[in-house]
């Protein structure tokens, strides 16, 4: 029962299409601009007042398209127009490359170019009928126009079509690692229920949607009983399992619509779809029946809209029935069976990963796919096409090389992926990657013959997978490569040359800017993915994250733990709104008295955690605890690197063990913290 991570607002989706449409009419725009250059440098040759009527109408319409994007995103009509856009774009492209000489002219790469720009922008099923409706137009282009080259549309088309299939694989690999970070980011890697952030927008959505159709939504508020005993007496690991258990515990006993949530610490969630004040009675008992062999909770529900209007009188009055809840029936101690039936119960399942280096191995991959399909492309054209050119056993010996050289780097990209010299390893492959694809042209007659279009193809892989300080200067090199061939090889018209390396560069640059967009996007949902929705300091993920590289530096440093006291009685007596200013206190609070390169976390309700560099750690530690003093109490565990373990999960277990014993040690030696006390103090600070 885990949330459509993928879900947004209807308004965020409008304005996504929209934008999405103007995008594609921007780069729309493109082809025909380039077109009335070229036209204006050659305006002696046929068909000119023709080919300039074309290409403003290509632009025209890609201008009212982009001007008329709010309207075609609110329109149900949107993907019927975006589809005549299309078909006007490669209408157009084909007429120009005809009127131009056929496929082998100048404006011959149009329609090639025009199938690759819709792989990255196109779903698949969509860009499957554009492909095909473009190979119709390139096909008609190649048997009506002049003649080309021998193999010249085949190659192309295989060509064009690999390039395409691995831009679509490409781009639909890096939305499922989109949908991914966004699963992450709203899903508590303890519990793999939602989490704050997901319950969030899920409720704010149900609550939006029942006071414009008036379909009820029930808000369910779930706070588990003296769960502190569990920590204090079981450790932290049992409380992990208890908090595991309850939240499958939730989810089997609702409906698959119905959804949960672990808003924080030991406070959990339930949204129920449908669910009027009529029939929520009977789905709490049922919850709370549930939840009494393994984890005896009180609970508080609020509909809407019968009850409430907005999201903060739905929490209001939840939060009051289940403090109501907990003050009228004695909340039941946890006991060791409570913990055993936890750890009874199946492992909760897999959490999402999302590892570092899997982009990067996705794109050396990918450039080892286009060396292969090309070169695979390449001995086809040797074998079947070649036949009176001299140099066929030669170019078919170097296609060979390429497909042979392709398939190892798929093979080892998980590897290179991980090494420390990926990026120099990356520049050095460049080299014969580069080689490979200049050699079929210079034995084939140039840049115009066949082959040629190897140069071009990686053009665009390169631009959308390889960061910009690495694709800049691949590209550079392959353009310039290009020119030098087309210059000093054959004879090969500087028109050709130039039209089709704008053409291809058009594309690799809309490349390049769906890969950085792609990128900024991925770069924001795993901020999200990493960090607590309440507190904004690393979650549980991002700290197991961020603080495994800094152990690996292998410097100096420690691992603090701090448990708040009396949290507990603050959170019944004043409020989760209390409970949750004091822990937002707490995180800037260590965050401004931390050592300067320090690490802070928040575990999960009320437990922090900072990796401190340097030798002083204990030090270090009662410092921070002096800073918290004048609002609470915290309990404190030390761990130091190497001398108390070398990863984070033993670091953490020697930290939590000290702490309580810590706990143990001031039970049994003085009065135990005052967390009446503790919950006044913090109550006076929020009113002052």
């Amino acid at each position: 029962m885990h949330a459509d991570a993928s879900a947004e607002p209807p308004r965020t989706r409008r304005d996504s299409r929209a934008a999405i449409v103007r995008t594609s009419s921007v780069r729309a725009m493109l082809a025909p601009t380039v077109v009335v250059l070229y036209l204006a440098a050659t305006p002696h040759w046929p068909h000119r007042p023709l080919m300039l009527t074309v290409a403003v109408v290509m632009f025209a319409v890609a201008v009212a398209t982009w001007r008329a994007a709010p309207r075609i995103a609110r329109s149900r009509a949107r993907v019927t127009v975006q589809a005549l856009g299309v078909l006007v774009s490669l209408a157009g492209s084909a007429t120009l490359s005809l009127l131009d000489g056929g496929i082998g002219s100048p404006l011959g790469a149009l329609v090639p170019a025009s199938v690759v720009f819709y792989a990255i922008m196109m779903p698949p099923r969509a860009f499957a009928v554009t492909a095909a409706l473009a190979a119709v137009a390139y096909w008609t282009v190649a048997v009506v126009g002049e003649p080309a080259p021998a193999g010249y549309a085949v190659v192309y088309t295989l060509g064009m079509g690999g390039v395409s299939f691995l831009c679509l694989r490409h781009a639909a690999a890096l939305a499922t690692l989109r949908r991914r970070l966004a699963e992450m980011s709203r899903v508590d890697p303890l519990t793999r229920s939602l989490n704050r952030r997901g319950f969030d927008e899920h409720l704010e959505r149900a609550v939006a949607r029942a006071r414009h159709t008036g379909e009820p939504v029930t808000l369910v508020l779930t706070d588990l009983d003296k769960f502190k005993v569990i920590n204090d007496t079981w450790g932290h690991q049992a409380g992990d399992d208890v908090l595991e258990a309850t939240a499958r515990t939730m989810s089997g006993a609702l409906r698959d619509t119905d959804l949960v949530g672990r808003l924080g610490g030991d406070e959990f969630g339930a949204l129920l779809i449908g669910t009027g004040p009529e029939d929520a009675p009977a789905v709490v008992d049922r919850l709370r029946a549930a939840l009494e062999p393994g984890a005896p909770a009180s609970l508080g529900y609020a509909s809407c809209p019968a009850e409430a209007d907005t999201v903060e009188e739905l929490r209001r009055l939840a939060d009051a029935r289940a403090y109501a809840d907990k003050t009228t029936r004695t909340g039941r101690v946890p006991v060791e069976r409570h913990v055993e039936l936890a750890r009874e119960q199946a492992a909760a399942p897999a959490a999402i990963r999302v590892t570092r280096t899997e982009r990067r191995r996705r794109s050396i991959a990918d450039m080892g796919r286009i060396c292969a399909a090309d070169s695979f492309v390449g001995t086809v054209y040797a074998v079947g096409f070649a036949t009176q050119s001299p140099h066929r056993l030669a170019i078919g010996v170097v296609c060979a090389l390429g497909v042979l050289y392709g398939l190892g780097v798929i093979a080892v990209a998980g590897r290179l992926s991980r090494s420390a010299y990926v990026r120099p390893l990356m520049a050095l492959n460049a080299v014969p990657l580069l080689a490979l694809a200049i050699g079929a042209p210079v034995l084939d007659g140039g840049v115009s013959s066949p082959t040629g279009v190897g140069m071009l193809a990686p053009m665009t892989l390169i631009a959308l997978g390889a960061p910009l300080r690495v694709a800049v200067p691949m590209l550079a090199l392959d353009a310039a490569a290009y020119l030098v061939l087309a210059a000093t090889v054959g004879d090969t018209s500087p028109a050709y040359a130039i039209m089709h390396l704008l053409c291809f560069g058009m594309v690799a640059a809309a490349c390049a800017a769906q890969g950085r967009a792609s990128a900024n996007r991925r770069r924001l949902l795993t901020d999200l993915s990493h960090t607590d929705a309440l507190t904004g300091l690393l979650n549980r993920r991002g700290i197991d994250d961020r603080i495994a590289g800094r152990l690996r530096a292998g410097r100096p440093m420690g691992l603090v733990l701090f448990d708040l006291d009396g949290f507990k009685t603050l959170n019944d007596t004043a409020g989760h709104a209390a409970g949750d200013e004091l822990l937002c206190w707490v995180a800037t609070t260590l965050t401004a008295h931390a050592p300067s390169g320090s690490v802070v976390g928040r575990l999960g309700g009320d437990e922090f955690v900072a990796l401190i560099p340097g030798a002083e750690i204990p030090a270090e530690a009662e410092r921070l605890r002096a800073a918290l003093a004048p609002r609470t109490a915290a309990s404190v565990g030390v761990a130091v690197w190497d001398a108390d373990g070398a990863d984070f999960a033993a670091l953490y277990a020697h930290a939590d063990a000290a702490l309580y014993a810590e706990k143990t040690a001031r039970r049994h030696n003085a009065p135990a913290p005052d967390g009446h006390a503790a919950a006044q103090r913090a109550i006076g600070a929020i009113v002052a």
